[in-house]
């Protein structure tokens, strides 16, 4: 039975590995969610099976009632908020982990030995920092907190008393691991832990912090799993672990800022808030003019941003897009890796709208492509295309890898206003001679824009 037990943990990973694999790229990215899908189910049946439970109605009744909230939720969610449901599912996932080892810990009559008990405070302190970091994250998204950085009185002093109380009560039980009063005490201070970390990060760095939070998702899971002495728990959760921290890795290198800068950076500006200094006149433009702009152009690339995902005019922007080709143009989105509020949100988003994977080009693709562009259209992004990256070195985006948007013949921006994005930077592109600025919400601007291009 253990070998039969073992091969199908075997199976299980190897899908929970190509399934990492496959979600590499927009278009495999549906089958790689299947194959892990159904690892993940192996793994639970056969775990079932193994630990011999008897009585399935607690399990059974569980699944039925999770899995319908899920399927509800993930049905009737909006694009715009998958980022909020991503930092909740993060969360529940360390909860999870924190609550079945401290469950363990109980049911178990043996005095743990050392390594289990290192593992319990683990699965403890991460699964909780991670509940309630997740949950704080899921507030600044869903504006129930203010996204910008909220920097309490002593921030860091708390912090560190909170780290020390947790280190000290955390030996204390590895020494003697006899009362799950430490790790109760453990979860209240990984408590204080989670608010305080993700407070003073504003919502510029909130695919950092998804990343980050999903990756300690993953690492109370295997802590977990080496509680449980569960092999396929400590593969699955070293795997979210480790992929997590690559993705962090990779925003924080499309950033040009460090891991420790994103925590402690605070980066951000107050809501309303405006660039500091008298700021210039533009010349406001409208869907007319930017319509004899791109019937004359022979490419376009557009730049999405999070403000075509609030506007929610994705599907709005293709049609524009075919329009355009009909014509014979060239078209062709850039994506930056930073462009929304979480890793890969534009290309979910414009995934949703049917727009094709070959037409989706990720920066370091494209980039040197926006010399030869006749227009790129901006919709709803700022930071990533402001190009005081490159040279205002007292800037929060000094040295972050930007779209060259700059670099095209003729620029149009779609946006509200002149405010300026999370980093609080006004836009210098904003105001030169080849930038259209077309205000207003970006789904009415493409709609009227489509009618104009469909008459003419």
């Amino acid at each position: 039975m253990e070998t039969v037990t073992n091969l199908a943990y075997l199976v299980a990973a190897s899908l929970f590995i190509l399934g990492l694999k496959l979600l590499s790229s927009p278009r495999t990215a549906r089958r790689g969610n299947i194959l892990a899908m159904f690892g993940m189910l192996i793994a639970i049946v056969v775990t079932l099976f193994d630990r011999q439970i008897l009585d399935f109605t607690f399990i059974i009744a569980g699944i039925v009632v999770g899995g319908a909230i899920g399927a509800v939720a993930a049905k009737r969610v909006q694009m715009t908020a998958m980022p909020q449901m991503v930092a909740i599912f993060n969360g529940f996932g360390g909860g999870a982990s924190a609550l079945v080892a401290i469950a363990e810990f109980l049911r178990v009559s043996q005095q743990p030995t050392p390594d289990v008990s290192i593992t319990l405070v683990l699965s403890v302190l991460i699964g909780t920092v991670t509940f309630f970091g997740s949950f704080v994250a899921f507030a600044k998204l869903q504006g129930l907190m203010k996204s910008a950085p909220v920097v309490l009185p002593m921030h860091q002093l708390f912090n560190g008393l909170l780290f020390l109380g947790t280190l000290v009560v955390g030996v204390l039980f590895v020494l003697h691991p006899v009362s799950a009063l430490d790790l109760l005490i453990i979860a209240v201070l990984a408590t204080g832990i989670g608010f305080l970390f993700v407070l003073p990060i504003g919502g510029a760095d909130m695919p950092v912090v998804i990343s980050l939070l999903n990756s300690y998702s993953g690492l109370a899971a295997a802590m977990t799993g080496f509680v449980l002495s569960n092999n396929i728990l400590i593969v699955s959760g070293a795997l979210v672990g480790a992929s997590g921290l690559i993705l962090t890795n990779i925003m924080c290198k499309a950033m040009n800022r460090s891991l420790t800068n994103v925590l402690f950076g605070q980066v951000g500006v107050q809501e309303g808030a405006g660039p500091a200094g008298e700021r210039k006149q533009v010349t406001a433009y409208t869907p007319e003019d930017m319509a004899v702009m791109l019937e004359n152009a022979n490419s376009v690339i557009f730049v999405p941003g999070y403000g075509l995902a609030v506007a929610q005019a994705q599907h709005i922007l293709h049609e524009v897009a075919q329009l355009l080709e009909k014509r014979g143009i060239k078209v062709r989105y850039a994506i930056h890796p930073v462009a929304g509020r979480m890793p890969g949100h534009m290309n979910v988003l414009l995934a949703e709208a049917n727009v094709p994977y070959d037409q989706l080009y990720e920066m370091d693709a494209i980039n040197d492509d926006f010399q030869e562009t006749d227009v790129a259209v901006v919709v709803g992004a700022n930071d990533v295309v402001n190009p005081v990256a490159r040279w205002k070195k007292d800037s929060p985006l000094y040295g972050m890898p930007i779209l060259n948007v700059d670099q095209a013949k003729t620029v149009i921006f779609l946006k509200r206003s002149l405010s300026p994005g999370f980093a609080g930077e006004d836009n210098p592109l904003f105001y030169e001679s080849k930038t259209m600025m077309v205000f207003g919400d970006a789904k009415e601007t493409l709609t009227k824009l489509a009618a104009i291009l469909k008459e003419s």
